[in-house]
């Protein structure tokens, strides 16, 4: 699985450092750079997708608002991302949303970032197998 991240992570390189043979930037950085995703934490549980577009939808073209659910219960986890058009819309936004009540709740509001990638392979954890070595199990200390 690293191998395929490290791939990808080369290719995302290769395509957005490409110009065009006119000397424009490449599809791929033009994309990049038409929407600004913004986080939002410190939502209050009652907060939902159309709650949070609907509270960021007045200083832009809000693409997606969505707020993260756990996938056991499915219950909010308390933060989300608003997805806008543009960047400027994106930092109107965050200028005046940080700081301000959303559904009796204080929520923070800054530029999303993507997050690295996780290491190790099933959770990350990196646990050793069911081997018990307690040498004071049942007299067997002959280890």
């Amino acid at each position: 699985m690293a191998f395929y991240n490290k791939i990808g992570s080369l290719m995302r390189q290769n395509v957005s450092q490409t110009v065009v043979s006119n000397g424009q930037p490449s599809m791929f950085n033009a994309i990049r750079c038409m929407s600004s995703k913004l986080f939002v934490g410190g939502l209050s549980y009652q907060t939902d997708d159309h709650n949070l577009k609907e509270a960021f939808s007045s200083f832009g073209e809000v693409t997606e608002a969505r707020v993260i659910t756990d996938r056991e219960s499915g219950r909010s986890r308390g933060f989300g991302f608003v997805n806008y058009d543009t960047n400027e819309s994106a930092n109107e936004a965050m200028k005046a949303m940080d700081g301000q009540e959303l559904n009796g709740r204080s929520i923070r509001v800054s530029l999303a970032t993507e997050r690295p990638p996780r290491q190790g392979g099933f959770g990350g954890g990196g646990g050793g197998g069911g081997y018990n070595r307690n040498f004071n199990d049942a007299g067997n200390d002959r280890y």
